[in-house]
C-alpha cells in the first residue's frame, strides 16, 4: 500500500479531519497494516493500549449485548477506528473480526500526533502565528462542534466581524472533509448581531460525501440563537478545461503604494481635508487590521464625499501563513468583507450624512489556488442599490493577472436616524 492511498484513507477517517494536513501526512507514514480473519481477535479485553485502530476494509464487532436489537450500535466499518482516549492503559472490550478485515494501527509511541496545538499547523505555537491565522484558529469540542472566539486585537465594529464569520465558520467546514477536497464555493447570511465578548459554537452538518465533491452547512450560535449560516462545497482537484475572459484592470505595483498605517497619517495632516475630520481620524481609537490593504487611487475622499461606486485595492495577509490551502482561502474569506458592501454608499454620501451597513449574505466562488499572504488585486463595483439594499460584485487577481476569485454581497444601507430629542416640562 503507498503512501498516497494511505493518506487519502486517513482523509476520511472523521477523528484526524481536524488535524493539519501536515499531520495526516506524518501518521500515513508511520501507521501500521494488520489483517485479521473472520472470527479472530483483533483486540481481548484487558489488553494493553498498543495504539489506535482505523478500519481500512471489513467489518469487526465489540462485545456487547447479546440481544441482536443492540449488536449493530457496536458494528464498526470502514473508516471507523478504536484505541482513542483510552485512559487506564487496557481496553474496555473484545473486538473480533466479522470479515477479513484490514486495519491501519498507530503505534502508541506515535499518538501524539493526534494532539495539536492548531487545526493549521502541527509544528508551531498558536500564538507564534500570523494574528489572522490565530484570529481563525478554532478549539474542536466534538466531532462536528468547534468554538470560536474574538480576540482583542481582531477587527470589530462594536459586534463580530462578518468576516470573521465567514473564515471561521469556513474553517469549521473544512475540519470535517478529506483535506484533498477544497472549498469552491459557499454562500452564507448573516441573522443576527454577534455578541464580541462570548465564545461563538459552530455546528457543522454533513450534507453530503461523495468521492469528488463534499457539502457542509454551519450554523454560528450564539446563546443558543443561529446568527450565522454558510453552506459550502468541496472539491478534489482534478485535471479540466481552463479559460478566463476577465482581465486584470491596469493597477499601479503594490509595493509604490502606501499602507492604511501610512495614509491615515498623511490623513491627519492633510490641509486639503476637511479639520473636523482630520481631527476625527486623530482621535480615533486605532487597531492596525491583519490584513495588508494599499489602495489603487489613493484620494481626498473623506467617508462624506460623493464618489463612483468602484474600488480597487491590493491586500494580503500580515505575516507568512502555513501552506494549507484551505487556511489560505478562509483568510481570504475574512478579509474580502473588510472593504466590500460599503461601496455601494460612495454615491449618497453628503456632508452630515450618518449611514449603517448591514452584511445580509455573501457568496464566494474559489477559481483557482492563490495565496493569502501574497498581493491580490481586488476589483468591487456596485452595479445597483435599491430601497434599503446595496448590491456589489468582485473579482480578486493574483499578480500573474489570474482571477482567482468571484464574490457577491448585498448588504442594508440605511441613513442613521438622529436621536430624538428629550422631551422637558416647562413648568
Amino acid at each position: 500500500m503507498n503512501t498516497e492511498s494511505v493518506v487519502e484513507f486517513l482523509g476520511n477517517v472523521p477523528l484526524l479531519q481536524k488535524l493539519p494536513s501536515s499531520s495526516l501526512k506524518k501518521i500515513a507514514q508511520v501507521v501500521v497494516l494488520k489483517r485479521y480473519g473472520k472470527g479472530e481477535y483483533v483486540i481481548r479485553e484487558e489488553q494493553a493500549w498498543d495504539g489506535c485502530f482505523f478500519i481500512f476494509s471489513g467489518e469487526a464487532q465489540v462485545s456487547g449485548p447479546d440481544d441482536e436489537e443492540n449488536r449493530s450500535e457496536f458494528l464498526l466499518k470502514q473508516y471507523d477506528y478504536f484505541g482513542h482516549g483510552i485512559s487506564a492503559h487496557v481496553h474496555s472490550a473484545d473486538i473480533i473480526a466479522t470479515s477479513e478485515l484490514t486495519c491501519l494501527v498507530l503505534p502508541r509511541d506515535h499518538c501524539c500526533l493526534l494532539q495539536t496545538n492548531s487545526i493549521w499547523q502541527s509544528d508551531q505555537e498558536v500564538d507564534k502565528c500570523s494574528l489572522v491565522e490565530r484570529i481563525l484558529q478554532l478549539d474542536p469540542l466534538e466531532l462536528n462542534i468547534f468554538r470560536g472566539i474574538t480576540l482583542p486585537d481582531a477587527p470589530k465594529f462594536g459586534k463580530v466581524f462578518g468576516g470573521q464569520f465567514m473564515g471561521q465558520a469556513l474553517a469549521a467546514a473544512s475540519k470535517t472533509v478529506d483535506f484533498r477536497k477544497i472549498v469552491h464555493s459557499f454562500h452564507s447570511y448573516f441573522l443576527l448581531v454577534g455578541d464580541i465578548d462570548i465564545p461563538i459554537i459552530y455546528q457543522v452538518h454533513r450534507i453530503r460525501d461523495g468521492n469528488n465533491f463534499a457539502t457542509r452547512r454551519v450554523d454560528a450560535i450564539q446563546k443558543g440563537n443561529i446568527i450565522f449560516i454558510l453552506m459550502a462545497s468541496f472539491q478534489k482537484e482534478q485535471q479540466g478545461f481552463d479559460h478566463q475572459e476577465s482581465t486584470i484592470p491596469t493597477a499601479p505595483d503594490p509595493d509604490t503604494l502606501l499602507s492604511l498605517e501610512e495614509l491615515r497619517e498623511r490623513r491627519i495632516t492633510d490641509p486639503h481635508l476637511p479639520r473636523s475630520y482630520r481631527n476625527k481620524v486623530a482621535t480615533a481609537n486605532f487597531i492596525p487590521w491583519p490584513i495588508e490593504i494599499r489602495f489603487c487611487e489613493p484620494s481626498n475622499s473623506t467617508n462624506q464625499t460623493k464618489s463612483p461606486p468602484r474600488l480597487r485595492y491590493w491586500f494580503r495577509a500580515k505575516g507568512k501563513l502555513s501552506d494549507d490551502q484551505a487556511l489560505h482561502r478562509c483568510v481570504v474569506a475574512f478579509a474580502s468583507d473588510l472593504i466590500f458592501a460599503s461601496i455601494s454608499l460612495n454615491p449618497h454620501r453628503r456632508k452630515g450624512l450618518r449611514s449603517a451597513a448591514l452584511s445580509l449574505d455573501h457568496a464566494m466562488w474559489f477559481h483557482r489556488p492563490l495565496r493569502a499572504d501574497d498581493w491580490l488585486l481586488f476589483v468591487i463595483v456596485s452595479p445597483t442599490a435599491h430601497v434599503t439594499r446595496g448590491f456589489v460584485t468582485g473579482e480578486m487577481f493574483n499578480r500573474k493577472g489570474e482571477l482567482v476569485v468571484s464574490l457577491t454581497q448585498e448588504a442594508l444601507l440605511r441613513e442613521a436616524r438622529p436621536p430624538n430629542p428629550s422631551v422637558t416640562s416647562k413648568l
